[in-house]
């Protein structure tokens, strides 16, 4: 595996991101919670996703069935601002033992990609949803495996308790929004599949290795919310 910094052009710098209201000002002037019209919509190809560094992987996706699927981004009310994130369980058909964000499958009876995000954040950690404020979705991400996913950026209230759904989620723990937010931290890696060099984002933190479409997510956050353009 190999690594390299991200190249970053007229930031503004991640440190913004220890604010809270200052953060939560940035999302709702910038984000809205309107469903994306290329989360079913087979003839519109999501901008954003694992192709963002590998283009060939579009071409891959593109001819998989379309997955919706939507996420959420829970950041913490605390005073230094916190993302929750999980880890999955390493018997898992799906990224087994990797760290995602709480979410799955968008239902035929969930009425929007947040209502599936908050269903699924309560089926996995036991988030109650009274304590989370969908804020607004990030674009829509899309995975070689030809999963469209919303990410729901939430407001969550630090009073609440999980409840681990362990077979699904081996843990759930916080990173600061500060770190992942700071383009220092954003490493480019690359490993072999399926005998091609696939290159992602990768944010490493302590013991753990925050990296693929989870690490492509918080990119995009960043790039949404900080970099100006």
């Amino acid at each position: 595996m190999t690594d390299g910094a991200v190249p970053e052009h007229d930031d503004v710098m991640g440190a913004h991101a220890s604010t809270g209201e200052d953060f939560f000002a940035r999302v709702r002037a910038r984000l809205n919670l309107e469903a994306p019209a290329s989360l079913t919509d087979p003839d519109i190809l999501p901008r954003r996703g694992d192709h963002d560094l590998d283009p060939v992987t579009q071409a891959i996706a593109a001819v998989r069935p379309i997955r919706p699927a939507a996420v959420l981004v829970p950041i913490v009310e605390r005073a230094e601002p916190m993302v929750l994130l999980t880890q999955r369980t390493a018997h898992l058909k799906d990224h087994a033992g990797q760290i995602s964000f709480p979410g799955g499958k968008i239902e035929a009876a969930d009425a929007s990609p947040a209502a599936a995000a908050l269903r699924e954040a309560e089926e996995e950690i036991g988030l109650a949803p009274r304590l989370v404020e969908p804020v607004g979705y990030l674009d829509l991400y899309m995975t070689t495996l030809g999963y469209r996913i919303v990410p729901t950026i939430a407001r969550v209230r630090p009073e609440f308790q999980m409840r681990l759904n362990r077979a699904e989620v081996d843990d759930a723990f916080e990173v600061p929004l500060a770190f992942l937010m700071a383009p220092e931290n954003h490493k480019l890696h690359s490993r072999d599949w399926n005998g091609m060099t696939r290159t992602f984002y990768a944010m490493p933190f302590g013991e753990r290795y925050i990296w693929g479409a989870t690490a492509g997510i918080l990119r995009n956050l960043y790039e949404r919310i900080y970099q100006q353009t």
